[in-house]
C-alpha cells in the first residue's frame, strides 16, 4: 500500500494549478487576434517563467514521468502556437515598411497593436523595457545579436538599447524640419536611427565603434529598404558630423571621451546651429556646456530626455 506524502499533495497541486492556467490561455480565443499584442505577450510571458520554468524545475527535482513531460510538451506547444502570431504579423509588417510605410501611417500601424500614450506607463521616466520594446524588438531583429569583437575602452559605455518609448518621445521633442539631419552617436545594433527615419523621414546616421554591431544595422536597414539612413563604424571621436542638426546620446561614453566629442561638436555648432538630445548620466555633463542651452526647464532626473541648442 502506498503513502500519499505533503510532497505528493504538494506536486498534484501545483500540476493541477498548471493545467488549469494552460486551459485559461488556451481558451483565450482574444490571444489569437493578431491586433491583441500586449494581452498575448503578457500570456507568453507566464507561459515562459510560470509554467515552463517550474515544469523545468519539477523535471530538475523529481523523476520524470509521462505526465510531467506530456504536461511541458503541450506548454511549449501553446507558447509555439502564439509565437507564430507574432512572427506572421511581424513578417506582413515588415512588408508595409519595404513598400514605403512611413512617418504617421508608420505610428498609426504602431499604434494598433502598442498603447504609445506615455503617461499610462507609471515607469515611463526609469531606465527599463516594457512591451512597446517587445514589438519594436520584434520588428526590427532579422537575426540573433552579433558577438562584440573589440574591446571598450575604460571610458566606453557598453551597449544597451534606448527603450522605445524613449525614441517615440524624441521624435516629438526634437521638433524634426525638413533638412535636419539626424545622428546617434553609439548607435548599437540601430534602432534608434531606424526609428527616427521611419517616424520622420529625416536623414539618418549611426555612428558605432563595435563593426559587428554596425554591419548589423545596416543589413537591417537594407532589409526595410530604408535608402536614407547611413551606418558608419567608427570612433565618435573620428566621425564627420558636417551634416549633422540633432545629435542623440543615450550615454555611449563618459568622462574625457565624452568630452572630446562634446568639443568636436562645439566646432560644429560654430557653423550652424545644433541640438544636443541626451538620456542617462551623460546629461549632467553635457548641461556643465556653456556653448549650450537647456531647452525646457531643468530636471533632475537623468533618464527624462534632454535637449540642449547651441
Amino acid at each position: 500500500m502506498k503513502l500519499t506524502t505533503m510532497a505528493d499533495i504538494s506536486h498534484e497541486a501545483i500540476m493541477a494549478e498548471i493545467r488549469s492556467d494552460m486551459d485559461t490561455i488556451a481558451l483565450d480565443q482574444s490571444l489569437y487576434d493578431e491586433k491583441n499584442f500586449e494581452k498575448r505577450r503578457d500570456a507568453l510571458d507566464f507561459l515562459s517563467f510560470q509554467i515552463i520554468d517550474q515544469l523545468d524545475d519539477l523535471l530538475h527535482k523529481t523523476a520524470p514521468g509521462a505526465e510531467l513531460n506530456l504536461v511541458k510538451r503541450r506548454a511549449e506547444k501553446l507558447k509555439t502556437e502564439l509565437d507564430e502570431i507574432d512572427a506572421s504579423l511581424f513578417q506582413q509588417f515588415r512588408k508595409k515598411i519595404q513598400t514605403g510605410l512611413r512617418r504617421e501611417e508608420f505610428k498609426t500601424v504602431v499604434g494598433e497593436y502598442i498603447n504609445l500614450d506615455s503617461n499610462d506607463n507609471p515607469h515611463h521616466d526609469e531606465p527599463g523595457y516594457d512591451n512597446m520594446d517587445e514589438f519594436i524588438n520584434g520588428l526590427l531583429s532579422f537575426q540573433p545579436m552579433p558577438e562584440q569583437t573589440k574591446a571598450l575602452e575604460p571610458e566606453m559605455v557598453f551597449y544597451q538599447k534606448t527603450p522605445a518609448r524613449i525614441v517615440f518621445e524624441l521624435v516629438v521633442k526634437a521638433d524634426f524640419k525638413a533638412g535636419d539631419v539626424f545622428f546617434d552617436l553609439g548607435c548599437g545594433l540601430g534602432q534608434v536611427a531606424i526609428l527616427v527615419n521611419l517616424l520622420t523621414g529625416v536623414k539618418a546616421v549611426g555612428v558605432e565603434f563595435e563593426p559587428g554591431f554596425c554591419q548589423y544595422a545596416h543589413d537591417c536597414a537594407v532589409g526595410l529598404n530604408l535608402s536614407n539612413i547611413t551606418f558608419i563604424n567608427a570612433d565618435a571621436r573620428s566621425a564627420d558630423y558636417s551634416e549633422g542638426t540633432v545629435f542623440f546620446m543615450y550615454t555611449p561614453f563618459s568622462g574625457q571621451i565624452l568630452q572630446d566629442v562634446l568639443d568636436i561638436l562645439r566646432k560644429e555648432s560654430l557653423r550652424r546651429t545644433i541640438r544636443i538630445i541626451t538620456y542617462g548620466p551623460c546629461t549632467t555633463q553635457v548641461e556643465l556646456e556653456s556653448w549650450l542651452k537647456r531647452v525646457g526647464a531643468p530636471d533632475d532626473n537623468v533618464y527624462k530626455l534632454a535637449v540642449f541648442s547651441s
